[in-house]
């Protein structure tokens, strides 16, 4: 995160300055990557270029602090996946990197049961099963959760949805995980 000097960064880059853009581009790009590896792997690269050139075309319209320049970039990451999945007629590839869960500090007791188990388990085949095993819903918002580290609002604003839906979906994806952890032995 850059902090203090985000807004300084921001004016830079919407001023054509690339180290500018560079600084916001290494900040956010690996989350943008892992989210995008997630539900795309074989586009994964792709899609987050077109992300940055959304961006990058849009800069000057932004408004607003780090977190929301974060909700923003992710949105507009959402909507490139959708529009990706429509193009391809394709059904969303579920592929998850678990490391990923380490970015949800905090969390309530049945979520970390859910990542610890993940952490724990046989590595990514089993984590890819395990979130394949969600409602497509239930993967975005988890997905964009932990790897976008968005709220719970701005999750609900990039996907459509109501707070309230984006708060009932998280917690009965993280519920299942913990369950199906749990048949497997896998414990804290």
């Amino acid at each position: 995160m850059l902090g203090e000097s985000f807004g300084e960064v921001l004016e830079g880059a919407r001023g054509g300055d690339e180290q500018a853009f560079t600084r916001l581009y290494r900040d956010l790009n690996p989350a943008l990557l892992r989210y995008f590896g997630a539900q795309a792997p074989s586009d994964a690269e792709d899609l987050a270029s077109e992300t940055w050139m959304a961006a990058a075309r849009g800069l000057r319209s932004f408004e607003g602090g780090e977190g929301a320049f974060r909700a923003w970039i992710f949105t507009i990451a959402h909507r490139r996946l959708v529009q990706h999945w429509r193009g391809g007629s394709r059904r969303p590839v579920r592929a998850f990197d678990p490391r990923a869960f380490d970015l949800l500090l905090g969390a309530a007791d049945t979520e970390r049961e859910a990542i610890e188990g993940i952490e724990a388990s046989e590595g990514v085949a089993a984590a890819r099963a395990l979130i394949a095993e969600l409602t497509s819903d239930q993967a975005q918002v988890v997905l964009l959760r932990v790897l976008g580290g968005l709220s719970v609002e701005e999750v609900a604003a990039a996907v459509g949805k109501r707070p309230g839906t984006v708060r009932v979906l998280q917690h009965r994806a993280l519920r299942h995980l913990a369950a199906r952890l749990s048949l497997e032995g896998v414990t804290r």
